[in-house]
């Protein structure tokens, strides 16, 4: 069976934000387009990873001879949602010479003495390059809003300045996939508490994150205010269901895939001739 056997339906259209988009409508245990249980996920991710490995090689090697274009994976997540293991999962099956990973954390003193955006524009995919953000300048929007760390007219200043930023690096030849995993609360609940009851993972645990758990609400109206404000054409939000982590990793690497795939990448010609090259190589 190949790896599309499984896709009943193309996912990108059913998890992509659009029109009038609700966050509080969608299951978080769903599987949108899969037609397959867990069994059937992994091994479909197992057959994805080849093919996500290739593309990623062809973007590389493009880059080596000129070409422009580059992918940035925006990955945004309540606490437990999986990105860790979309980075392992499916980012780990890419050859890590053409990764960029930037993982942002809170904003160091010399960050916050910049535009908010200063941090992330030096992170930023360079040619040939698959760009990787765990956690982004929507933190800017999402953290800064809940827990009112900027008045109301700068975080609005900010949605428009990350959808000119977007366009920006968008028309530079970056095709942007932002991706949300979708996480419910009774499931987030049930993956804290594992952290807590299993030793060898007691080291993930963050009080903390019971701190912003409380605030569930507060962040779910922030996520969609989000959605609302910059999902756009160019730089479109897909939103993942993420109760189950199988699927959100298939998911997920079917966004990357296509991303790669719609660049219609050649393997770059050799510069030299390649008989020649032979006939030195066998005389050496």
């Amino acid at each position: 069976m190949g790896r599309e056997t499984y896709w009943k339906s193309d996912p990108d259209e059913l998890l992509r934000v659009a029109g009038d988009f609700r966050l509080a409508d969608r299951d978080t245990g769903a599987t949108p387009g899969f037609d397959g249980d867990k069994k059937d996920g992994q091994k479909a991710l197992a057959e994805g990873a080849g093919i996500l490995a290739d593309l990623q090689e062809r973007l590389f090697a493009a880059g080596t001879h000129g070409e422009r274009r580059s992918v940035l994976l925006v990955l945004q997540a309540m606490d437990t949602a999986g990105k860790g293991g979309i980075v392992s999962h499916v980012v780990g099956a890419m050859n890590p010479g053409g990764v960029r990973y930037a993982g942002f954390k809170k904003p160091t003193p010399e960050e916050l003495a910049h535009d908010f955006l200063w941090r992330v524009e030096k992170r930023l995919p360079a040619a040939g390059e698959v760009g990787v953000f765990d956690r982004s300048h929507y933190e800017d929007v999402l953290v800064a809003r809940v827990h009112e760390l900027a008045p109301p007219d700068e975080i609005e200043r900010r949605y428009r300045a990350i959808n000119d930023f977007e366009r920006e690096v968008s028309e530079s030849g970056t095709t942007i996939v932002k991706v949300m995993l979708h996480l419910g609360k009774d499931e987030q609940r049930d993956r804290l508490q594992a952290r807590l009851d299993e030793p060898d993972k007691h080291w993930k645990f963050n009080p903390g994150d019971v701190d912003e758990r409380l605030r569930w609400d507060d962040y779910q109206e922030a996520y969609q205010l989000v959605f609302d404000r910059t999902s756009t054409p160019y730089a479109p939000w897909y939103v993942v269901p993420a109760d189950h982590k199988w699927y959100a990793r298939i998911a997920v690497q079917h966004l990357l895939i296509d991303a790669l795939e719609s660049l219609n990448l050649e393997w770059p010609e050799a510069d030299y001739d390649v008989e020649e090259q032979k006939a030195r190589l066998a005389a050496s």
